[in-house]
């Protein structure tokens, strides 16, 4: 968390409201979170340049600068990128991490409480050998109900690990899992290799349609996550399984199983209408 709706909401946010704005400072307050890039290094190669872009790949939300380097940010757990026009909220400016001040007046800060996720600053080049070692984009063309199915019957795990792998898929995370799988009626336990052409078929649309919904609703928020403005994700509200462990299956009323057996992650199921 944040997963591909959440990062994708960000991306949006940022490129209609910053896109043309030129960085004119940056003040890291905590250089941990920093990679491949020091402080005084972030700086001289930023400041001065002009966010060309905003856009996602997987979990990544990526700003184009005009000098040709990307920066790259992976919120993981707590981050978030802030928009801060001089209202935002203390508690937030509490976690900041590194500040982007802009030509216009406003910053952009990356909050994190946890301090787990990364900012990078990247030439072109790295950046396409790094995007180039992660998977498909599930919301791409190219992800059809045939190339999931490949990616299926060449694999002996956990169905469910698969649609968590990087390597294989991206932007998918534990909740959208867990909502897809429910939406195909699969157990999320099952070898991947066991599941049909018609179940990889509904995978693949349940996978498509829960990841565009979350997107209309802005994202997922339990806790952390905020829109680059700082407001919460309604999607919460749609989730039928995640979260919901111990409640009565919203399709056939039986109690729905919480379990860390397949990654150690919270899986939940309906064990009658997923087989």
């Amino acid at each position: 968390m944040p997963e591909l709706p959440e990062t994708e909401t960000i991306a949006r946010d940022l490129n209609r409201e910053i896109r043309g704005a030129r960085i004119t400072d940056i003040e890291v307050t905590k250089a941990d979170v920093l990679r491949e890039v020091s402080p005084h290094e972030l700086e001289r190669r930023a400041v001065g340049t002009i966010i060309e872009r905003s856009w996602r790949r997987a979990k990544l939300v990526v700003l184009d600068l005009s000098s040709g380097d990307r920066l790259v940010v992976q919120p993981r757990f707590t981050g978030a990128l802030l928009i801060d026009d001089g209202n935002l909220p203390e508690r937030e400016r509490a976690y900041s991490t590194v500040e982007f001040r802009l030509n216009d007046g406003r910053s952009i800060h990356y909050r994190d409480i946890r301090r787990l996720g990364t900012v990078s600053l990247m030439p072109s080049e790295r950046f396409a050998r790094y995007s180039a070692a992660l998977g498909i984009e599930p919301l791409d063309p190219a992800f059809t109900a045939e190339h999931l199915s490949v990616l299926l019957r060449g694999s002996r795990q956990a169905v469910k690990k698969l649609l968590m792998d990087q390597r294989a898929i991206v932007g998918i995370g534990n909740i959208y899992a867990n909502e897809a799988l429910f939406r195909a009626g699969v157990d999320p336990s099952r070898a991947a290799l066991r599941v049909t052409e018609t179940e990889a078929a509904a995978m693949h649309s349940a996978i498509v349609n829960v990841l565009r919904e979350s997107i209309e609703a802005r994202g997922t928020s339990f806790r952390d996550y905020r829109d680059a403005s700082g407001q919460r994700g309604s999607f919460v509200e749609r989730l039928a399984v995640y979260g919901h462990a111990g409640d009565p299956c919203p399709r056939c009323g039986a109690r729905l199983i919480g379990t860390h057996a397949i990654d150690g992650r919270m899986t939940v199921l309906c064990a009658r209408c997923q087989s």
